[in-house]
């Protein structure tokens, strides 16, 4: 008989709950278990209260031959080393940013008056010489 340590499902739809249990290889999944040591709570909020079992029957099992399925044998890892892991906090919360004031159109437009400002003046300048020529002449 080829023992293993496995997950049996339980709960309701869309909200499971599994026992951790001592199983022959060839049962079911929800089949009859030899020997039932621990929970795992997938609703629970806090990581570290998700799971319970009985190191000291898990121990034992092993010793005698019993194999862990990959899911058992993460979990069984994470309680003999406490590293269930914690969520992350978030970022404090910081005041938004205020816009950057534009730059106003205006100085575009004092900038672009004194190019054809100074443009008419030049031509201006350049009309009166032209009339002070023929008028010295």
């Amino acid at each position: 008989m080829s023992v293993r340590i496995r997950m049996k499902r339980m709960g309701r739809k869309h909200r499971p709950f599994y026992r951790i249990c001592i199983m022959d290889r060839q049962r079911a999944r929800d089949g009859k278990a030899i020997e039932e040591v621990g929970f795992y709570d997938t609703s629970v909020k806090d990581k570290a209260k998700r799971v319970s079992l009985n190191m000291e029957r898990i121990d034992y099992w092993l010793s005698v031959g019993a194999q862990p399925s990959e899911k058992v044998n993460a979990l069984i890892q994470k309680v003999r080393k406490g590293k269930f892991g914690v969520a992350a906090e978030p970022p404090p919360m910081q005041a938004p940013k205020a816009p950057e004031p534009e730059p106003t159109p205006e100085p575009a437009a004092e900038e672009s008056a004194e190019a054809t400002g100074s443009a008419e003046g030049e031509t201006a300048e350049a009309e009166a010489d032209a009339a002070a020529e023929e008028g010295g002449e």
